[in-house]
């Protein structure tokens, strides 16, 4: 009783602060490092930027049934995120990353300690805010 307490009253400000974090994360390293996104960051930030506007409306007026927009949103970017970093780190989908335009899909810009990529972060962020919506969505149902 006490989780599902701490889920309504807290998964939205949670969800709003990764959602940020990851914007302001991936604008550094856009306008401040200066990488060059490429096709899929870009579909990234398109997934991930909305998700700051919806959560934060959605943290100010406490509307816990918001997970209904935001899990196709993060859902979505968890797939485009963990293609991405597939592409970058395994052979599977090497041929795909020249065909994204001018930057490659599967330059790594960052490669802490040897598995830290960008699109790895952003699959942390976006499989965050989706955990967090799935336990929003599952205390709702038990009201």
């Amino acid at each position: 009783m006490k989780w599902n307490r701490f889920i309504k009253e807290n998964a939205l400000h949670l969800s709003w602060v990764v959602a940020l974090v990851a914007t302001l994360g991936s604008l550094y390293f856009s306008e401040i490092m200066r990488f060059l996104p490429c096709k899929l960051c870009w579909y990234q930030r398109i997934l991930m930027y909305p998700l700051v506007i919806i959560l934060g409306i959605a943290a100010v007026r406490k509307d816990t049934k918001q997970y209904l927009y935001v899990l196709p949103l993060s859902v979505w970017g968890m797939g485009v995120s963990l293609y991405h970093y597939l592409m970058q780190k395994t052979s599977w989908f090497k041929d795909g990353a020249t065909a994204c335009g001018p930057v490659p899909c599967d330059v790594d810009y960052i490669d802490w300690l040897g598995f830290i990529t960008i699109p790895f972060l952003a699959f942390v962020a976006f499989t965050l805010i989706t955990i967090i919506h799935i336990l929003l969505a599952l205390a709702e149902r038990k009201r």
